[in-house]
């Protein structure tokens, strides 16, 4: 099984160290999709977020979590019931790993981690080497109390075999990305990157998924009386666009973009993702 990542690997053609370790890391990622839907995952729950726009729709990004939600509200849900299983798919392919959920059970977001050496000790690298020991790290997340609102959708994927996933559709998967960057309380780059491809692929967001979700967390939270219509998104957006230190939003996402795309961060400031914005919401 080593050599089917190897052929994998190598359909990545990376130029250098970062790419390589960044390609490795999603190899991990696909191998662990598909251990999820063997042990019947993805019955319960959907692929969302950054990872699922690269490996499902080709975002010119690296993203480095597999981010889920349930489809339907479950305050107990338990990592530990599919990590297992994971693991034992994992050794089909020849990979040691361990695999933690991480965190209590009392929070919305339930957290896992994969932890792996075995890969990157048996392939042959060309750039990236890492000591032994060095472990590279998947992170997975679910919100086990979703709001509602979703589409979902199915794809089918063809490495490491035929399997297919239910992930959110586009409009609602931009809703969410729409929501952290308007309420996550740090700066992330990389939400603007997203926010970019998603404007110019065409994608109109999920409004009513949207307000749901604003309504359950962040500077909104309980205002029964938020009514998300375009007008009020414009407002918003372009609120936020004039706060950010842009050079900061650069910086965060750099790193997981390939050399083609880093000229295009020069564009970034206000004015560019106001009118972003402006062709979103004036259709």
């Amino acid at each position: 099984m080593i050599d089917l990542i190897q052929k994998r690997l190598a359909e990545y053609k990376t130029q250098n160290p970062v790419e390589e370790e960044q390609a490795t890391k999603e190899i991990i990622q696909e191998i662990a999709l598909f251990a999820l839907w063997r042990a019947g995952f993805f019955e319960v729950a959907a692929f969302q977020g950054g990872t699922s726009l690269r490996i499902l729709h080709g975002l010119p990004r690296f993203s480095e979590d597999l981010d889920f939600i349930l489809k339907q509200p479950n305050a107990g849900f338990d990592w530990a019931v599919y990590l297992e299983k994971l693991l034992a798919s994992f050794e089909e392919f020849g990979l040691q790993s361990e695999a933690l959920a991480r965190g209590g059970m009392d929070g919305a977001i339930r957290k896992a981690v994969i932890k792996d050496n075995s890969v990157v000790n048996q392939l042959d690298l060309s750039f990236f080497k890492a000591p032994a020991s060095q472990k590279l790290h998947i992170k997975l997340e679910i919100d086990v109390d979703p709001p509602a609102g979703s589409g979902f959708g199915y794809t089918f994927i063809d490495f490491p075999v035929d399997f297919d996933i239910c992930h959110q559709d586009l409009s609602s998967n931009f809703s969410l990305k729409i929501h952290a960057l308007l309420c996550r309380p740090y700066l992330k780059g990389r939400d603007w990157f997203d926010f970019d491809w998603y404007v110019k692929q065409g994608v109109q967001a999920n409004l009513p998924l949207l307000q749901n979700a604003l309504q359950q967390y962040g500077p909104w939270k309980g205002e029964d009386d938020l009514c998300v219509d375009r007008n009020w998104l414009a407002r918003a957006l372009n609120e936020k666009v004039h706060s950010i230190e842009w050079s900061e939003a650069r910086k965060d996402v750099e790193r997981f973009l390939k050399p083609d795309y880093l000229a295009g961060l020069r564009r970034w400031n206000a004015e560019f993702f106001a009118g972003r914005i402006k062709t979103l919401t004036e259709v």
